[in-house]
């Protein structure tokens, strides 16, 4: 699939020159800096830096206060208290977050995770009822609430008080709880708006601690669960999110709770975990077990205070995700063969794909299988309960969520973001709203954004690549959004000796500048390439650079993300941003 490369080398020399002189670093890296915000030395201090002392103060965030003493009371009254979360990975690291720390304080507190299938997304009538035939007088909601207008005030007729911690865009009402904790409201004046619904839980514990005085140790020991949620719910990694990942991480790495500790056993990898690792084996495995059971599998496993438990549960949990892949396979098979069969759909600048088999749990991962074939806002939808329940995709810089608010009309709910929704629509309205949606995507996209984008953060000589560039850049992480690994664009690149095919479709080559040391170089997916290149061809290479350890040999590797052979001059690959 052809790749658009656009490249953000918009910072200013002269900040990028002063930068480079008090960091003592190269150009190249300042520049990065300087495009990720970074302009002084005290930034950059704070950047390479974290500390978790400049964690922002809980209590800056709206109702922080009346949350707290909402909590202190029901442990003052023997109140019981239900934890309540959605069934992703942020929803369950959430759960586990919250009620364990809360065991520290009184055993009269429990959790509850919706079913996918049976209550869908949220606060569920059928949650609020087992809260109430449980006795439950106080609910915490975690990653989920602050749409829930109708759910809460269900709750409040019944008695059952609630306090929302959620992350999410919030409507035009606000729900009438106890407490609301979402720096997304308007008048919340919290200084970092992007933590994750776990990153709520733990500022919420943060300030039960701060309350009463206790060591600081009671919330950071969960820090391993914040991290987790950050990678995967693909927030912000940068202010407050870039600390707690950065923690999160070490935590990981050094000393994880004891159900991540036997679930990275599973993944097969149990040491030098990124975010990536995180977010390609980690948070799939926790995420299967509400697509293909129940959630409350992952916070089983989570809360695990014996190594045969947490053994078990994480060995059901990766059955599970098998089973998940399998199911993944072969629904993003059946969609792209239902796809290539119709003119209609192929000529589309969208995708809308249903079938009543389908399994809900995996709609989700399917639609963001099609934009790899398919590279347009993508909606895959299954029957569920008389109705067809989908999930929507998008491409990047497309507004998803807007597309979908303008045709409402026809859809019985929706909800989400700019990239990823859920919604439901009728049997009957179906044809009619992938037709309009068709109408309102194809009116309001920009045809560039139908291009998969390499964001490029700066050109770079070989000759500048050795073990000090590669020490500076890896203190750049953790990497993710806002934050993301640097990908550099060089010229003028030949391969040594003969191009390689390997695995699948990987590209493995030793590509070199004139006058520049000789570099290996790894392709994925790039297989195609081996036959066009000669002992002549001149070309251009995206890529980032990572350290390949092989045997205990450690060296510097390129990790090509796209090749440009020179027919014509390179400018001509890029699009102005």
């Amino acid at each position: 699939m052809q790749k658009r490369w656009v490249n953000t080398n918009n910072a200013n020399q002269n900040t990028v020159n002063a930068l480079a002189e008090q960091l003592n670093i190269d150009t190249t890296l300042a520049r990065i800096l300087v495009q990720r915000n970074i302009h002084t030395f005290n930034e950059a201090k704070d950047f390479f830096r974290p500390q978790l002392s400049r964690l922002h103060d809980p209590f800056l965030m709206k109702d922080m206060r009346k949350a707290v003493d909402r909590i202190n009371l029901a442990i003052q009254n023997n109140e019981k208290i239900l934890v309540y979360g959605d069934y992703d990975v942020d929803g369950t690291t959430a759960v586990t977050l919250l009620y364990s720390f809360m065991l520290q304080f009184t055993q009269l507190v429990a959790y509850y995770i919706p079913d996918r299938h049976s209550e869908g997304y949220g606060v569920s009538t059928i949650g609020i009822d087992y809260a109430k035939t449980h006795d439950f007088s106080l609910i915490i909601a975690l990653d989920c609430g602050i749409r829930s207008v109708d759910k809460v005030a269900y709750a409040n007729s019944m008695g059952i008080d609630f306090i929302i911690c959620d992350h999410h865009l919030p409507g035009d009402e606000i729900p009438d709880a106890i407490a609301v904790l979402d720096p997304k409201i308007s008048d919340c004046t919290y200084p970092f708006k992007e933590l994750s619904g776990c990153g709520i839980g733990f500022k919420l514990a943060q300030a039960y601690c701060i309350d009463h005085n206790l060591d600081a140790s009671l919330y950071l020991r969960y820090l391993d669960l914040c991290a987790v949620s950050i990678a995967a719910d693909i927030v912000p990694i940068i202010d407050e999110n870039r600390i707690l990942a950065y923690f999160g991480l070490a935590k990981l790495n050094q000393d994880p709770i004891l159900g991540l500790k036997y679930l990275m056993q599973s993944a097969g990898k149990t040491e030098k975990y990124t975010i990536g690792d995180v977010v390609f084996l980690l948070a799939p495995r926790i995420n299967a077990a509400g697509r293909m059971g129940h959630a409350k599998d992952a916070v089983k496993m989570l809360l695990s205070s014996h190594p045969d438990l947490a053994e078990e549960y994480s060995s059901y949990i990766n059955q599970q995700n098998d089973t998940r892949k399998s199911f993944d396979q072969s629904i993003t098979q059946e969609a792209l063969t239902i796809i290539g069969s119709s003119d209609v759909l192929m000529k589309r600048k969208t995708t809308v794909v249903f079938q009543d088999s389908w399994n809900k749990g995996v709609i989700g991962i399917v639609a963001s299988r099609l934009i790899e074939t398919y590279y347009r806002p993508t909606i895959v939808l299954t029957e569920s309960n008389g109705k067809y329940t989908g999930s929507a995709r998008s491409v990047w810089g497309y507004d998803l969520y807007e597309a979908l608010l303008l045709c409402s009309d026809l859809l019985e709910q929706f909800g989400g973001h700019k990239y990823a929704a859920g919604l439901t629509v009728k049997p009957e309205n179906l044809n009619a709203f992938a037709q309009k949606f068709e109408e309102v995507v194809a009116a309001s996209i920009d045809p560039v954004l139908l291009v998969p984008q390499i964001t490029i953060d700066a050109d770079l000589e070989f000759k500048q690549i050795n073990g000090k560039f590669q020490r500076i850049l890896a203190q750049m992480a953790p990497f993710g959004p806002q934050n993301m690994t640097p990908v550099f664009v060089s010229h003028g690149i030949r391969f040594v000796g003969f191009p390689q095919v390997v695995g699948t479709n990987h590209l493995k080559l030793s590509v070199k500048q004139q006058n520049s040391p000789i570099f290996e170089a790894i392709g994925f997916n790039l297989g195609h390439y081996a036959s066009l290149l000669n002992s002549k061809t001149v070309f251009s290479i995206c890529y980032t650079i990572e350290e390949n350890n092989w045997k205990d040999n450690k060296r510097l590797q390129l990790n090509i993300k796209d090749i440009r052979i020179a027919t014509e001059t390179h400018e001509s690959y890029f699009f102005s941003n």
